[in-house]
This record gives structure tokens, sequence and C-alpha cells, in this order.
């Protein structure tokens, strides 16, 4: 710890201390005249002798200090690196009991990943959406000296797709799984074509995602006919495969939410810029997608051919075409294990400890005690 001024300039308040000694030297307590009747053996032309005598020096060294510490208080006094560097163990709420007691020991300051960090011994907060952000906060408000041990459940909820990096080595406890959960498994998903004559034979390519994307001896849900016939209303994804205009019902069914993917030769609008969606292995742009009211637009960039694309016989294309259609939202739950902090990221810097406070509460103690000084009634007088 290391005491330090943040405004040195309030320092020039101290030159308000001579006001006090001035006063108490011009202005000293009234006198009282004593009659002494042995005149007559005083010299009658006495020299008056002066003396630099100052009364009431306990008054005065009252309002001096008074002074000195309003002085001192203006130029904002902190105390650098007096933060708390305990061991700290922050625990997710729904992690067990009996992963925590091993994890703590004597002396530890234990406390809630939980908002505002409150006290373990406290009642157990609800458990938090984002432990993730919880533990960048506790990292950021600790002093890089501070020991931290995070011990959480089996399983996090809606973390990020990135595991976190903080500023230092964090020791990350792993507890036993609370309850065995199950994901249901989500059906096989759906594709509807609709193609032009002429552009018939790419046709099995789609037909061959939709296959991979079904369980083995299951018919995939697939819908290929020609541009003459109606979409569904329940298509949730549609590739068209014919040049030239699409439609205005079509067209309306994207507008409304639908998604789209059309070939080079096909023209429907777009609303604003479009962003690459699928690449080629030399990075090359092979489809882009853009907005069309509540509906998404996805265009190849080259003609529907192996020749130009491919990617169209190879077997990741079922992969890259579901994620054009139906985008993966980022991961959100995985097994904590898996998501230990990083270390590496730049230390914060933790702000000083304000002593203002303090020294506020002694200036009011000794502003008492000099108004005490200055009204008692048994105040000395010189004779």
């Amino acid at each position: 710890m290391s005491p330090a001024l943040l405004l040195p300039v309030g320092l020039a308040a101290l030159l308000a201390l001579v006001i006090p000694v001035v006063i108490h030297i011009a202005r000293r307590t009234e006198s009282r005249t004593i009659d002494f009747a042995a005149l007559r053996w005083l010299d009658a032309a006495p020299k008056p002798r002066r003396s630099l005598m100052i009364d009431e020096r306990l008054l005065l060294a009252a309002r001096l200090l008074l002074l000195a510490l309003t002085a001192l208080w203006l130029a904002t006094p902190v105390l650098r690196n007096a933060a708390d560097t305990r061991p700290i163990v922050a625990v997710a709420p729904g992690t067990d009991a009996a992963t925590v007691a091993a994890a703590t020991a004597k002396g530890d300051h234990v406390v809630w990943l939980a908002p505002g960090f409150p006290e373990h011994g406290a009642l157990a907060p609800a458990a938090s959406d984002d432990i993730v952000s919880l533990v960048r906060q506790l990292d950021a408000e600790l002093p890089a000296a501070a020991p931290v041990k995070v011990v959480v459940p089996a399983t996090l909820e809606n973390v990020d797709a990135e595991r976190p990096k903080l500023s230092r080595r964090v020791e990350w406890t792993v507890g036993a799984e609370a309850s065995s959960r199950r994901t249901a498994s989500s059906a096989p998903p759906s594709l509807t074509v609709r193609y032009a004559p002429e552009v018939q034979g790419a046709v099995r390519y789609f037909r061959a995602a939709a296959r991979a994307w079904t369980p083995a001896n299951t018919e995939p849900a697939f819908d290929a006919a020609s541009i003459d016939r109606a979409v569904p209303g329940n298509t949730r994804q549609l590739v068209w495969l014919a040049p030239g205009p699409v439609p205005e019902p079509v067209e309306a069914w994207v507008r409304d939410g639908g998604v789209i993917l059309t070939v080079l030769e096909a023209r429907i609008p777009v609303e604003g810029e479009t962003v690459p969606v699928w690449r080629g292995t030399a990075g090359e742009p092979l489809a882009v997608a853009g907005r069309l009211s509540r509906g998404r637009v996805i265009r190849l960039t080259r003609v529907l051919e192996p020749a130009a694309i491919p990617q169209l016989v190879e077997p990741d294309f079922p992969d890259a075409l579901q994620i054009m259609l139906d985008p993966r939202p980022a991961p959100a739950r995985v097994a904590a294990v898996d998501h230990a902090p990083l270390s590496g990221a730049a230390p914060y810097e933790q702000p000083p400890l304000d002593l203002r406070p303090w020294l506020g509460l002694l200036i009011a103690m000794i502003f008492a005690a000099e108004r005490w000084f200055a009204t008692r009634r048994t105040r000395a007088v010189a004779p």
C-alpha cells in the first residue's frame, strides 16, 4: 500500500494556516484590571513592555489542524494497492455442496458467482443466465495479486461461442452433473426444389444432400417439382433452379419470412448489401445472402455445375447447404470442463482507495472540538 495525492494543488490551501495565527495574536483575550493600593512604590513613567503571546493555544491548535485537514481533503488523498488480496472462491449457483466444500479452505473469501457477488453464507441466489460474463467481471474487479478459484456445475448454459480470456490463471473446478438431461432429437430438415426443364439435372445434388440429412431407412423430406407447381405453404427453405425473374407469389412468400436459394441466372430483389455465406477452397465466395423484408435470399455466384462449383460433389456439401439455408446458432450449452478460461489478457488497473470519507469524518470531529473550545464558559482570561 502506498499513499498518494490525486490533486496535489489542493495543498495550496495550507496558506490559510496563517489566518488563525494572526487572529490569535491581534485579538487577545480581554484583560481584567486589578486595583492595587501601593501605587506610590511604582515608577511614575514606566516603560511599557510588550511580548508576543498567544492565548488559548488548544483552540488555535484545533483551528490549525482543521485547516490542514481541509487542505489535505482538497488534495484528494488515496491509498494505492489497498485492495483485498485474499484468495477468492466464486461458486456458481447450482454447484453440488460436496464440490464446494472440497474447493474451499480456511481463510478463503467465498462468494456467489451472481450479480453483486454476495457472500456465500447468504441465501443462494438464482442461477445466472451468463456465468461467463460474471467471471470476466470478477477478473476485472479483483487486484492482480488475488488468487481466484471458480467452482461451476458440470454443464454451463447460455455461454459464448468462445472460451473467455482473463488477465490471470483461474483454478477452474467442475462439479458433478446435477441432473441428466436429454435433448430431444430434431426432425430432419425438409427441402423444397422448383426447377426449370433445362436445369433438371442439378436436382440430384440437392436430393443427395436431403438423403445425407436423413437417418438410414427413412425417406428424406424432399419435394422436387417443376416451376409451374405452387410452393406448399409449410415450406421453410426453397431452392429455385430456374433463370429469369422469380414469380411474384414466390417473392411474396420470401418477403413473409421464407428462405430461398437461387441459381446465378435467377432474378429477385435484395435489400441492402449481401455477404458471402459459402466459400471455396481458395476463399472465393460461392454464394451470397441478403435480406428481403422478413426473408432471406441466397444467390449462387457461379453456374450450378461441378465444373464451376466442384464442392457440389464433395462430401461436405450437405453440411454447407444446411448452414446456408438454416444458419446454426452459437453454442449455448457446453460442458464446463471444455470451457475453462484462458489466461493472457491485459490486467485491469484497479482504482485506488479514496481516503476522503474517513478524512471527512475526522474533520467533523475536529470541528466539533474547535466549537467546544471556542464556546465554553470557562475560557482562559489574560491577567
